[in-house]
């Protein structure tokens, strides 16, 4: 299967010089944006953008930080219309850092000629660093590095080094330190009619000479944040004892540092930070606890040691080695350092979701969608309690969820699409189509798929973890409520004898209701039912997986009767699946009487067509009149489940599936999607591997350069594509070493790409540690000694085997086929 026209890769402005660093090279103001999301550095509580420290927010720079949880909400009147938004909320901007020679303006890059510049991430430690020379417009020529950090090692913590050098003059400079509170969220053009004022300023703050501090409050949530920021100066044998004055206003502080500075002579400049909310345990005043906290703590090098120590262990667990293409070895990299800068183990004791867009950018305005459904795989076998506490997010919203389906007249627990603070809809109810600048309605919230998704994402994580704790007091709780919910929204057709669920949306998008139609929703979508199947078997059997007291409180918690699990096994055998007359699953019910799209004339006419909604809209068309889609909605069913698992779903419910089902499907919708999202490379990727390994590979590519390179020609400046990057993590590690977890048993399909000579990670199963390596036909697996101590199963094809802590086992692979037959060990003693 070819990949869709219109999708090339070209190098774009990265150079890959190290296999752990994000390289560019030239100040280029149109990708400044783009350079500051994928520059962005964070721990899992705290990130901030990319920004140089010494620029303003304008048309080029935008300096943004933002903390896990803190929202608000704003109200906009559009038209006489009231719209409400949820935004994760822009912070105070504490890079501030500006360089003043002889009382002159402050330096920025569009009034100086630039004679050297490098801008890179150092990926291994999440450090971005800027080398710059530059000659002012008085002739002085200055050299200027600058190194900055959010620290993983201590959560609330971040440091900025600069290194100076006046390299032909002598003078004296200012440095301006400060906090500005001044923001406010305008990082996405599309979102500039809206509110996006969200701080009310409360007081700035000295703690000693060194210490400013600044303190503001969300203007509907009421959440406290906190900045402190200590500057200090050093010359080659030690401190510089600067003349300090103080500037401030309620939303603003700042101390300006004087100083003399000799011709070559170097000055270091240390911005430590600490920022603290009210949401932080063990506050009582954010402001006192920022400013006490960022003066007691260490130098700009002894902190980053600290943070660097912490990423080494993150990368002893996280790192995914690939031999064969650099390129490659470096975005996977770029990818994993970015999930655990948004989900690291400071996410995992905190309330926090996956926002889809990361935190370093506004977009979908830090809102948590069904995206989770891509980044548990690679944490769930590498850092597993991060997956829980992003999975107690929703145990915590499961009131909520509960009070939402009976608003609506089902039972159950209906999750919203989006989800922000509360667990309430955050799915806006109009949005902005900028073709053609007209304001539109937006039925996404129908997308109750979101629900199957978090279902999904506990029994997986159950699979991979063992983690019986978890399923007894919250997950099997939260898994029975979604299978009640399905359960209400469902109805029986006595003339089909099967159950019908109506009123929803798939993953496509596209499609939001029939051409024509007043009501919203369609029916019958497949991956829904087929999903619904799958889960309504699985909660019927869930309450045996725990101790007879735990099930017996639940069911009478929930008051789940004998009758209501007989209906979830009915339905888990009577779901309607529709299909077409060509024995293709129908997308819908009625996808099939659809109009066929002019694909050719579209490309033709327009190039990109991944957002072909918005095209067809701004047209006059309707895109609910055709057979296309935004991104994979029926093929998900073969990228989500093992086709055992699957062709036992179809069987169970009484539908043919066949050798050819998987093929046929992938190649009829493939000809159907226009890919306008990035997570529909991943799947279809993902889905090929088996059958078509080259247009997988190159499916795999798009996924894995469509940050770096934009591919969405715009979208990552507002913010990095979570499930995207952490897909293509969980590309190589699910589709193409083939791993998965099926009857307690860690199971491997190897299936590696001619490309890829090698791969080599580690995984955790179970609590124990697991060292993968394949290559040369060979998948080694060595058992950490120190794993608990009891066995583990894994398999490839037919052959099982037990390991034990400090067993290694070797599998001779067989081109063609599974496993040899004759599979040769080397059990020792790692």
């Amino acid at each position: 299967m070819p990949v869709p026209p219109g999708f090339r890769l070209g190098p774009g402005s990265l150079k890959v010089m190290d296999r752990f660093a994000l390289t560019y090279d030239g100040f280029d103001p149109a990708e400044e944006g783009l350079r500051e999301a994928l520059t962005s550095t964070g721990n899992g509580y705290l990130c901030t953008r990319g920004a140089a420290e010494w620029e303003d927010a304008d048309g080029v720079h935008y300096p943004g930080t933002y903390v896990h949880g803190v929202y608000n909400r704003e109200t906009t009147i559009l038209g006489g219309l009231p719209v409400l938004n949820e935004d994760l909320v822009n912070l105070p901007n504490w890079l501030v850092l500006k360089l003043r020679i002889e009382g002159e303006e402050a330096i920025r890059l569009a009034d100086v000629e630039l004679l050297d510049y490098h801008h890179r991430l150092d990926v291994r430690n999440a450090t971005v660093v800027r080398e710059l020379r530059f000659r002012d417009r008085s002739g002085r020529q200055t050299s200027l590095r600058s190194r900055r950090f959010v620290s993983m090692a201590d959560r609330h913590y971040a440091g900025i080094e600069w290194t100076l050098t006046a390299e032909n003059w002598s003078g004296r400079v200012e440095i301006v330190s400060a906090i500005d509170g001044r923001v406010a969220n305008s990082g996405v053009a599309r979102y500039a009619q809206l509110e996006g004022r969200h701080l009310d300023p409360v007081a700035p703050r000295t703690f000693g000479p060194e210490v400013i501090a600044l303190k503001v409050e969300t203007r509907q949530s009421n959440l406290y944040v906190s900045h402190g920021a200590r500057t200090r100066l050093f010359a080659v044998d030690g401190p510089i004892d600067a003349e300090r004055s103080l500037f401030q206003t309620e939303d603003y502080i700042q101390q300006v540092l004087a100083f003399e500075i000799r011709q070559g002579a170097e000055v270091r400049v240390e911005k430590i930070i600490a920022s603290y909310t009210s949401r932080d345990p063990a506050t009582s005043d954010s402001l006192t606890k920022a400013g006490t906290a960022v003066r007691r703590y260490a130098g700009f090098g002894e902190a980053l040691e600290g943070h660097r120590t912490a990423w080494d262990e993150l990368w002893r667990v996280s790192d995914l080695e690939v031999s064969g293409d650099d390129r490659v070895q470096l975005l996977l990299r770029l990818h994993t350092s970015h999930l655990l800068q948004v989900c690291s183990r400071h996410t995992a004791d905190i309330d926090a979701g996956v926002p889809a867009r990361g935190l370093n950018g506004e977009a979908y305005r830090g809102h948590v969608f069904w995206d989770e459904l891509y980044v548990y795989p690679f944490l769930n076998f590498r850092v597993p309690e991060v997956t829980r506490g992003l999975l107690m997010y929703r145990y915590r919203r499961l009131g909520e969820a509960k009070a939402a389906a009976r608003e609506a007249g089902f039972r159950g627990a209906m999750y919203p699409w989006q989800s922000g603070s509360e667990g309430t809809e955050e799915t806006q109810r109009i949005h902005l189509n900028p073709l053609s600048g007209r304001w539109e309605p937006d039925l996404s919230h129908n997308q109750r798929h979101v629900n199957a998704a978090i279902f999904y994402n506990i029994w997986n994580y159950y699979q991979a973890t063992g983690d019986l704790t978890f399923l007894r007091d919250q997950g099997a709780e939260m898994m029975l409520e979604i299978a009640r919910f399905w359960a209400s929204i469902a109805h029986f057709n006595p003339e089909r004898e099967r159950y019908e669920i109506h009123g929803v949306m798939g993953p496509d998008e596209f499609h939001e209701k029939y051409p024509g139609a007043a009501e919203a929703g369609l029916r019958n979508n497949a991956y829904t039912n087929v999903m619904v199947a799958w889960l309504c078997e699985l909660a019927h059997d869930v309450l045996s997986l725990l101790p007879d007291s735990r099930a017996d409180a639940l069911r009478e918690k929930s008051e789940l009767d004998d009758e209501e699990l007989h209906t979830w096994e009915d339905m888990s055998r009577r779901m309607f699946v529709p299909f077409n007359g060509d024995g293709i699953i129908s997308q819908f019910e009625a996808y099939d009487e659809l109009d066929e799209l002019d694909w050719d004339g579209y490309r033709a006419k327009y190039g990109n067509i991944q957002r072909l909604d918005r095209i067809l809209r701004a047209e006059g068309d309707d895109p609910n009149r055709y057979k296309l889609a935004k991104q994979a909605d029926t093929v998900m069913l073969f990228y989500l489940l093992p086709p055992e698992e699957l062709a036992r779903v179809f069987e169970r419910l009484g539908y043919h599936y066949g050798p050819e089902t998987a093929a046929e499907n992938i190649a009829y919708y493939d000809r159907r999607t226009s890919h306008g999202s990035t997570l529909s490379f991943v799947t279809h990727a993902g889905v090929l591997a088996a059958l078509d390994p080259e247009s997988s590979w190159e499916r795999f590519l798009i996924a894995l350069n469509s940050d770096v390179n934009d591919i969405q020609g715009g979208t990552t400046k507002e913010g990095i594509h979570m499930g995207v990057m952490a897909g293509t993590l969980d590309l190589v590690q699910r589709s193409y070493v083939g791993t998965s977890v099926r009857d307690g048993v860690l199971r491997f399909d190897p299936r590696l790409p001619a490309r890829i000579e090698g791969v080599s990670f580690s995984m955790q199963f179970q609590r124990t540690p697991i060292l993968v390596t394949l290559a040369d036909r060979r998948l080694t697996l060595a058992v950490h000694p120190e794993g608990i101590n009891r066995p583990i199963s894994v398999g490839v094809g037919d052959h099982v085997r037990e390991l034990c802590p400090g067993d290694r086992f070797t599998f001779e692979l067989q081109p063609g086929a599974n496993v040899a037959e004759e599979v040769h060990a080397d059990r020792s003693t790692a």
